[in-house]
């Protein structure tokens, strides 16, 4: 697949990973609409890549249909969605501590504004036998993040529904990848500047990870690990649950014996 042309749309794209997307996907000859909860951020990246702006609560399906609609009608047919849109907030004691609230927002951005998208798209790109639909996941989707049960959980359900979306679709013409990074410097784990990870073993740039993604896009890659590392770990679980899990829960205890919390943006620059 070539970038060329295509009309792309990504999700949460006024600043982080979704920002360093739209870069990229334009640098390489795409058409990118920025959405973003916050239409100012959205509108600044936009202006940089010579892009459009909208605005977009992923949770409301209403806005998520009316954007496909708008830009199918205005400027082309999506040939890519991109579903960035994320939260991570942690948890306060155990791991079924964190609010009904919190709980309900990380289903409702992590699955269910997916679900949104495809529900807006399938029916097009099945017409045409075309198109390309990408979640952004976590490697915490694949493994687990310590201190935050809610946001492993929905990332396990997201990286799960990309595979029904692979499994159903990917003979109708329609792609489908699936995108689990580990740390990348972005304002949700406090960074301000992204090149301040650098001393971090482990934590990459937006840039690194946008570069990788568009890459594994090109080849039309299911799995898009931007931290190559994630695959070995992968095997470790498969191949020995128990020892996994045990090897966790003893990574978890020196965590908090070293900073006496599991907060997960305390804890990458530690680990």
């Amino acid at each position: 697949m070539k970038f060329t042309a295509k009309t792309i749309i990504i999700t949460g794209a006024g600043q982080g990973i979704g920002a360093a997307l739209a870069r990229e996907f334009s640098h390489r000859g795409a058409n990118v609409v920025v959405t973003d909860i916050d239409l100012a951020k959205a509108q600044v990246v936009a202006g940089e890549i010579n892009g459009t702006a909208f605005y977009c609560d992923v949770t409301q399906e209403s806005d998520i249909q009316r954007i496909v609609t708008q830009v199918r009608n205005t400027i082309a047919p999506v040939d890519i969605f991109v579903s960035n849109a994320g939260i991570c907030r942690g948890e306060p004691d155990h791991a079924a501590s964190a609010s009904n609230t919190n709980w309900q927002a990380c289903w409702d951005i992590h699955v269910m504004a997916h679900v949104y998208a495809c529900r807006a798209l399938l029916p097009d790109m099945k017409k045409r036998k075309s198109g390309y639909l990408v979640q952004v996941a976590s490697a915490a989707g694949l493994l687990n993040q310590i201190g935050d049960a809610a946001y492993s959980a929905t990332k396990h359900a997201s990286v799960g529904f990309s595979e029904a979306l692979a499994i159903t679709h990917r003979d109708e013409g329609i792609n489908v990848s699936v995108i689990c990074p580990q740390y990348v410097a972005t304002p949700m784990l406090g960074y301000d500047e992204p090149n301040a990870a650098e001393g971090f073993p482990g934590v990459i740039s937006p840039k690194t990870l946008a570069c990788r993604v568009a890459d594994d896009m090109q080849a039309e890659r299911f799995m898009i690990l931007p931290h190559p590392d994630v695959a070995g770990f992968m095997e470790f679980k498969a191949s020995n649950y128990e020892k996994w899990l045990g090897s966790m829960r003893k990574l978890r205890s020196k965590i908090i014996t070293k900073l006496g919390n599991s907060n997960f943006i305390e804890m990458h620059k530690w680990m």
